[in-house]
């Protein structure tokens, strides 16, 4: 039987935790050694390596003497806090990276104090100790505090503290003495790391706690066994916890895989401890457990949390519609977001009443549903969102509203502007903390009023702070906000956009466009800085007379348009407009495209 440990590596966004799980994947001896690697090799869909995010947890081995290190590499935002909340269930013990000049941010804590509630033995590893700003022993007494405010055990106190580099691949037992490898983290890990329990003659039982999709065998569900012994093609029975009613489903474990390296590895036999990736039943889902069937006992487990975010997906019915997309009927998009809720267990998509072509999405924050509108905008789907929208409850006969714990990392000139712009937004300030010539700010602010704010902080601390937030509870509703106090530059026909209509349209407001761009009717094609909608007509020829004058055929000039991310366009929208996403463009429209229709609206709601 092989010695195992079983660990998760914790972290906040950008503290490095895929660049150290590659390190000791070389370092554990993983790859050939003529063989080629890539870095950050964890993040293996296109989009986490584009945006350099991890966004699904997943899974590796390494081997270290003769003992098998399972690693869960976990991701760092707090959109996709459901995925870390379940995958700390796998584990025996957690490795809470730190950034050496950051130090902890709320997604830290946020991680930090689930670890600690299932009792998780931690290893602190200070990471990033070769960056030039490093201030590594304030850290260490920040993350001694964080550890004392989230009521660690003594135990948990005594953690040990190592101080890493994971681009240089070496750790060491104190921040004076430089490593050279990371034997140091390898012989912690062994040390301070439980080995999991190992009941191999009880009844077989295994919570799933994450789940991957593959279109040839389906769902594939993956844990860790809990106890017992599972051969292949054995019957086995599914039951939930949190469904105590519900019969046990029967089913076969078909296929089952364990983890080498990267690759997963075919086995016909597991035990108690190893985690496992298991195929061959259908509608499997996270948070079941697979047992036995003469022992049908469910594992307890944390409900997902509910989302706190809603948008409305429809099919695209503007002028435009299917010239670029290859998929664009609301069955196509109905099945794509069925399909994707098998994958992302945080995902709520409900079909509106009255309305065929239109699906509510729920989510748990503006970075996972823009990551799932740019995954679908990429196989070639074509649909119209809306703005969004944040999902109220009523508790106590009171309507609440989700609220943010927004930390903000800041040069000390900026403060003002920042806390003015959160305290405009709702905001309320709970701390501030001058850390060099930098101050670090803690808000709590209502989830809506950090939509489209990312940008103003960018632009109020010229493009050096830093900014995180993770959902923190819900709270009495706190007034009406002003969304955006901007209004758009709409087109008023449709055609082609000319350099003569733009060079005239750009006087009132900031483009979106150039020349020869198709436009129509209702698009939305710049930002007017009053806070009212003005119409252009960027399609306007100049009138060909016979007079000639020196002045009046000079070469005009254009501004060069603004380029607007996914995430921009999504910030931007007001909520009387609509976002048209196809696989090549970005379009913004009003909900009502007719000019003359859209004013009687505004004049019978004014």
């Amino acid at each position: 039987m092989d010695k195992l440990r079983n660990i998760a590596i914790i972290a906040h966004v950008d503290h490095g935790k895929t660049t150290l799980v590659d390190e000791m994947l070389k370092q554990g001896g993983v790859y050939r050694e003529n063989q080629e690697v890539v870095d950050r090799v964890m993040d293996s869909n296109a989009l986490e390596r584009e945006r350099g995010i991890t966004i699904l947890a997943k899974n590796t081995a390494v081997r270290y003497g003769d003992t098998k290190i399972n690693i869960v590499d976990t991701p760092g935002h707090a959109d996709f806090g459901g995925e870390v909340e379940r995958v700390l269930k796998m584990v025996n013990g957690v490795i809470l990276l730190v950034d050496a000049a950051e130090g902890p941010m709320p997604q830290t804590r946020f991680v930090l104090g689930k670890a600690l509630e299932l009792g998780h033995r931690v290893i602190v590893v200070v990471n990033k100790i070769d960056r030039p700003d490093q201030r590594i022993h304030e850290v260490v007494d920040e993350v001694l505090e964080l550890l004392m405010d989230l009521d660690a055990t003594d135990d948990q106190l005594d953690s040990p503290m190592l101080f890493c580099s994971g681009r240089n691949g070496t750790a060491s037992y104190s921040p004076e003495v430089e490593g050279k490898d990371l034997k140091p983290l390898f012989d912690t890990i062994l040390d301070y790391i439980p080995a999991p329990e190992m009941d191999t003659e009880a009844p077989f039982q295994m919570l799933v706690s994450s789940i991957d999709y593959n279109e040839f065998v389906g769902r594939i569900a993956i844990g860790r066994i809990e106890r017992g012994t599972v051969k292949q093609n054995q019957e086995i029975a599914v039951c939930n916890f949190h469904q105590p009613d519900a019969a046990p489903q029967k089913a076969k474990a078909v296929s089952m895989y364990q983890f080498e390296g990267l690759n997963r590895v075919p086995v016909t036999e597991a035990t108690a401890g190893n985690i496992i990736a298991m195929s061959g039943i259908g509608d499997i889902t996270i948070g079941d457990t697979i047992c036995a069937t003469d022992c049908v006992e469910p594992i307890e487990f944390v409900k997902i949390s509910a989302p706190t975010l809603e948008m409305t997906f429809s099919v695209n019915d503007g002028p435009f519609a299917g010239r670029e997309g290859k998929f664009v009927t609301s069955r196509q998009i109905r099945d794509r977001l069925m399909r994707e809720t098998l994958k992302d267990v945080s995902l709520r998509v409900t079909e509106i009443e009255n309305a065929t072509d239109s699906f509510n999405v729920a989510g748990r924050g503006e970075m996972s549903l823009s990551i799932l509108i740019e995954t679908m905008r990429r196989e070639g789907y074509e649909f119209q969102v809306s703005p969004p929208r944040v999902l109220y409850q009523t508790i106590d006969g009171k309507q609440c509203e989700p609220i943010e714990r927004l930390v903000a990392d800041v040069p000390t000139e900026a403060c003002g502007a920042v806390i003015e712009k959160l305290s405009s937004r709702k905001g309320e300030l709970q701390e501030m903390l001058p850390i060099g010539k930098r101050t670090r700010l803690e808000f709590l602010v209502p989830s809506r009023g950090l939509f489209g704010y990312r940008n103003e902080f960018l632009t109020d601390t010229k493009g050096e702070g830093i900014m995180g937030s993770v959902f923190d509870s819900y709270a009495p509703y706190k007034g009406d906000l002003q969304r955006r106090n901007t209004g758009s530059l709409v087109s008023f026909e449709t055609g082609e956009s000319v350099t003569y209509g733009l060079f005239n349209a750009q006087e009132r407001g900031q483009l979106f466009i150039g020349a020869g761009v198709p436009v129509y009717e209702g698009m939305v094609v710049g930002v007017c800085p009053k806070a009212e909608d003005i119409s252009v007509n960027v399609c306007k020829k100049k009138h060909l007379t016979n007079t000639r004058a020196a002045g009046s055929d000079d070469a005009l000039r254009l501004v060069p348009p603004k380029q607007m991310s996914l995430e921009q366009c999504m910030e931007f929208l007001a909520d009387d407009e609509l976002l048209e996403v196809t696989p090549k463009s970005l379009r913004i429209r009003k909900r009502i495209l007719d000019h003359s229709q859209r004013m009687k609206a505004t004049h019978q709601k004014g």
